[in-house]
C-alpha cells in the first residue's frame, strides 16, 4: 500500500494561490496608482485615457474593497491619506515589477528592434555618416539612435545599446550590474583649435602653455583638469573659458576660434584630416604619452547575443578597425 509521504512525492501539492480578498481589481489598483503619482483625478484620467468618471469609481472600488480612506480632497486638491501613503509605496513596487518583466518579455521576442544611446558628438560626427551601411547591410531593423550626454537606465527598457567614449585617466565608469560591456575601440584625447586661432594667440610647445590661452569646458572644469593632469600639469589656477555644455558645443566653438577644445580623436579625424582643425600635440614629444579614452559598448546581459545587438556590436568594430587602422581595436566578442 503507498504511503501518504510516496503520494506526496508523486502529487505534489497545488502552490497556494493568494487570498482573493488580498487582490483587488487590477484596473482600480492602477487607476490608484496613476492618481497617487500624478496628483489628481483629472491627471490620472488623462494619462489612461479614461474619463474622469470612470476614474473616480475605480478608486471607490479599491477604498470599498480595503475599507480604507486612501486620498483625501482638499482646498489645494487631492492628497494621499497616510495609510493611502503607505499603500502606495508597497503597490507602486509592484506594478513597476510588473510593467518591466512585461515590457523585458516583450522585447525578448522582438529580434529586429535596436535602440541606441550614445553621445552626442559621437552620433553626430561618427555613427550618423556610416549607420547607412550598417542598414543595407540588416534590413528590417527598427533602429533609433537617440543623442544622450548620460548613460540610460536599462532596467526601464529605455535603450538596448549605450555608447560611451570614458576618459582612462578620470573617474572610473561604473557599469550597471545588470549589464555587460566590451571596450570597442581606444582612441587619444586630443586638445583641438582652429588655424586662425593658433595664428593669433601664443605658440604652444608643452601642455603648461595650455593655460594661457581660453580653455573650452563642457559641464565643468575637471574634465581639462583631468587632461592636464594626465601630462603632469597640476594647477590650482582658476581655469579660463566658458562652459557649454556638450562635446560638441565646445568643438562648434572651436572650429569657430573661440579656443581650444578636448576632443577624441575618433570623433574629430575627419575635421583634422581636412585640417578643420588642428591637434595642438601633434609631432611634439612633450605631449607624449597621449591621454587615452575608450569606446565602451553597453547592454544588458541578458540580451547580449540578441541578433540586432551582436550584429551592431561586430559591425561597429569591424567599421572602426577599417576607418581607423591607426587604432588598435580590441575583440569585442
Amino acid at each position: 500500500m503507498m504511503s501518504a509521504e510516496d503520494r506526496r512525492r508523486i502529487d505534489p501539492p497545488a502552490p497556494a494561490l493568494p487570498s482573493r480578498k488580498g487582490l483587488p481589481p487590477f484596473d482600480a489598483l492602477r487607476a490608484f496608482d496613476a492618481i497617487a503619482r500624478l496628483g489628481g483625478v483629472r491627471r490620472a484620467a488623462q494619462y489612461l485615457c479614461r474619463d474622469h468618471g470612470v476614474i473616480s469609481r475605480h478608486l471607490r472600488t479599491i477604498e470599498e474593497w480595503t475599507g480604507t480612506k486612501l486620498i483625501a480632497r482638499t482646498a489645494n486638491g487631492t492628497v494621499l491619506t497616510e495609510d493611502g501613503v503607505r499603500y502606495h509605496k508597497q503597490i507602486s513596487a509592484a506594478i513597476d515589477a510588473i510593467s518591466n518583466a512585461t515590457i523585458d518579455l516583450m522585447k525578448r521576442g522582438d529580434s529586429r528592434r535596436l535602440h541606441i544611446h550614445c553621445m552626442p558628438a559621437f552620433a553626430l560626427h561618427w555613427i550618423s555618416g556610416r549607420l547607412g551601411d550598417f542598414e543595407l547591410a540588416h534590413p528590417g531593423f527598427d533602429i533609433e539612435v537617440r543623442p544622450m550626454d548620460r548613460s540610460p537606465d536599462f532596467l526601464t527598457h529605455h535603450a538596448d545599446v549605450d555608447l560611451r567614449i570614458v576618459a582612462m585617466y578620470g573617474a572610473a565608469y561604473e557599469i550597471p550590474a545588470e549589464c555587460r560591456s566590451v571596450e570597442i575601440a581606444r582612441a587619444p584625447v586630443i586638445a583641438v583649435a582652429s588655424r586662425e586661432y593658433l595664428a593669433r594667440n601664443p605658440k604652444i610647445r608643452e601642455p603648461k602653455d595650455i593655460l594661457g590661452h581660453q580653455l573650452l569646458h563642457e559641464d565643468n572644469l575637471m574634465r581639462w583638469r583631468n587632461w592636464l593632469a594626465s601630462h603632469g600639469v597640476h594647477t590650482d589656477e582658476e581655469l579660463s573659458g566658458p562652459r557649454l555644455w556638450q562635446a560638441q558645443l565646445a568643438l562648434e566653438a572651436a572650429r569657430h576660434g573661440r579656443g581650444i577644445a578636448l576632443i577624441n580623436y575618433l570623433v574629430v579625424a575627419e575635421e583634422l584630416k581636412q585640417r578643420q582643425l588642428m591637434d595642438i600635440g601633434a609631432g611634439l614629444d612633450s605631449f607624449q604619452p597621449h591621454a587615452m579614452g575608450m569606446l565602451q559598448f553597453v547592454a544588458r546581459a541578458e540580451r547580449w547575443d540578441a541578433l540586432p545587438i551582436r550584429s551592431f556590436r561586430n559591425w561597429l568594430t569591424t567599421t572602426i578597425a577599417r576607418d581607423h587602422p591607426e587604432l588598435k581595436a580590441p575583440d569585442a566578442g
